[in-house]
């Protein structure tokens, strides 16, 4: 309608002008009810097909869509491993910082497993306390052994210098009693560098073990306690004590990460693929903040069309099935710094994007021609802006009579 009657100030006011003042009709005369198409039949032509040239040009270079919502991304609050809920930290509905404690799992099987962790490591300790004193006795035994071992030596050398008054048979005792004084003393230094090597070597490895085996139990048992990834709110935190959960089939609830809804997603036709851009100035309206206007500027434009999208299956695609042709996904963005402040995230919204031709018009080198159209082009951007006002005032009236219908 607004379209109409401003192409008719150009049209049909101007033929009937003529008519009128120039051919001296007048109306209720000349021009009645059933003459007005033949007399102004230029005039009347002429602002239908304008009016339509207007429609298309308004609509293709300053684009329009209802289709504008506030989506936020929701993160799922998971445990890392099935449990029954011992205690719950967070009501309904919380704001949570990062690393808050959300949730507490039943610990006891993971409590006992680091009990006996550190059992263990109290059991080699002792064992370590042992291996020092074995290290002394076998000390002990290598003294002994190397003394008697020593003793024989020298009785043997004692004998063999009176060999011509010790019978032969004594001698070779000796030699034998030697021999087995040896081995006696290398087996007491072989099980004093075994008892070495364990204290050493063999119990601290086996400690390492025992103290990794507790940081294992610890890990698990702090899984047991679910927290909070990021800084946001929890909102429908229904889970109580007693309750199961599954890491796979069924999640504790979602958390809300702050600073949401600072972007609002739109879906303007495909046939405006060749006009939106990144940088282009817009305009907002959302139910949730009436009769307010918020400038945005188109921060990146999707290069798919989600409807188009195929994934590997079974059965081969039938593009007939495809019953949505889809649109263009743009992301908004406030042009000032707190634009959407009282938007609520996943809210609704209508919003127009604006063609600016300015840096066309900069140029030195357009045509007279080509640059009045770009004029006109930026100019027309004002009957959009009008429009996307009017929505702004009849949106809350629609919705209000919705509801109460």
């Amino acid at each position: 309608m607004f379209e109409l009657m401003f192409c008719s100030l150009f049209t049909l006011l101007p033929d009937f002008l003529y008519r009128r003042y120039v051919q001296g009709k007048r109306i209720g005369h000349e021009i009645t009810i059933y003459s007005v198409w033949y007399e102004l039949r230029y005039g009347i032509t002429g602002c239908l097909m304008l009016t339509v040239l207007l429609i298309m040009a308004v609509f293709y270079f300053h684009p329009s869509t209802t289709n504008v919502v506030g989506l936020f991304r929701t993160v799922p609050i998971l445990p890392e491993t099935n449990g029954r809920v011992a205690e719950v930290y967070v009501g309904l509905s919380a704001e949570v910082t990062k690393g808050q404690a959300l949730f507490r799992l039943d610990s006891s099987k993971q409590e006992a497993a680091l009990e006996v962790a550190k059992r263990n490591i109290v059991e080699i300790d002792a064992r370590m306390v042992t291996a020092k004193a074995e290290i002394a006795a076998a000390e002990g035994q290598v003294q002994q052994a190397k003394g008697n071992y020593e003793q024989a030596v020298d009785e043997l050398t004692t004998k063999q210098k009176i060999e011509h008054v010790v019978a032969r048979r004594e001698i070779e005792r000796l030699e034998k009693l030697v021999e087995s004084r040896l081995g006696t003393l290398n087996a007491a230094r072989a099980n004093q560098e075994a008892a070495e090597t364990r204290l050493s070597t063999q119990l601290p490895a086996e400690k390492a073990s025992a103290e990794a085996a507790q940081h294992q139990a610890e890990v698990e048992l702090a899984k047991t306690v679910v927290r909070a990834g990021v800084a946001g709110r929890v909102e429908q935190f229904v889970l109580r004590a007693g309750d199961v959960v599954n890491p796979l089939m069924r999640p504790a609830g979602v958390l809300i990460p702050a600073g949401v809804g600072e972007t609002l997603i739109a879906g303007f036709g495909q046939i405006e693929a060749q006009v939106i851009k990144p940088g282009m100035i817009g305009e907002v309206t959302c139910v949730s903040k009436p009769l307010t206007i918020i400038p945005t500027v188109v921060t990146s434009v999707q290069e798919y069309v989600a409807a188009g999208q195929v994934r590997s299956g079974e059965q081969l695609i039938d593009v007939q099935q495809v019953s949505q042709p889809g649109t263009l996904t743009v992301f908004l963005e406030p042009l000032y710094k707190g634009g959407l402040d009282g938007v609520t995230a996943g809210s609704t919204c209508i919003a127009n994007a604006y063609t600016d031709n300015h840096e066309l018009l900069a140029k030195k080198d357009l045509g007279t021609f080509q640059r009045l159209y770009l004029h006109a082009i930026d100019a027309i951007a004002l009957v959009h802006a009008l429009i996307l006002r009017l929505q702004a005032l009849v949106l809350p009236i629609k919705v209000l009579i919705g509801v109460a219908h």
